[in-house]
């Protein structure tokens, strides 16, 4: 199954807005999307579909979002609530990949806490942790059936 990057639309339109009504802390608000840094997301969003010399940096789907969660966290495309944004932002993807990541999102929060806390010299081993933690907890959405009327 090819897997689909997400667009800035969806970032805005799904991701931004749930974080921003589900994810909502007084002392923590996150800004308007249009606020975030120019280039940075999309970049984000990007890189887990690089490729070198025709071939994938990021081969597995759970590379890709591993890649994904880490530099929404690290990156600081918004002025706040990143880690919130990555939570999102994972989750919308795996959606769209027709992916079901079996996690609370505040589990996922903490994880993202640990990962904005970590030293950028530590990024192979938190994407490497991350690649793991998304596979063993990971399913495929259960695919549509028709039924067949006679």
């Amino acid at each position: 199954m090819k897997i689909r990057q997400l667009t800035i639309e969806e970032a805005e339109f799904i991701a931004h807005r749930l974080a921003t009504e589900l994810m909502y802390q007084d002392d923590e608000p996150i800004p308007p999307f249009s606020t975030r840094s120019p280039g940075k997301l999309e970049s984000c969003l990007a890189e887990p579909f690089q490729t070198f010399d025709g071939k994938s940096l990021h081969y597995r789907f759970v590379d890709k979002a591993a890649t994904l969660f880490y530099l929404i966290t690290k990156d600081h495309c918004f002025g706040n609530g990143n880690k919130r944004m990555a939570v999102t932002l994972t989750t919308v993807f795996f959606y769209v990949n027709k992916r079901w990541l079996n996690v609370q999102p505040r589990a996922l929060y903490e994880i993202a806490c640990q990962v904005a806390e970590s030293s950028p010299n530590e990024r192979e081993v938190y994407t490497e942790a991350l690649t793991k933690f998304f596979l063993k907890n990971t399913t495929e959405m259960p695919h549509k059936t028709t039924k067949k009327t006679i």
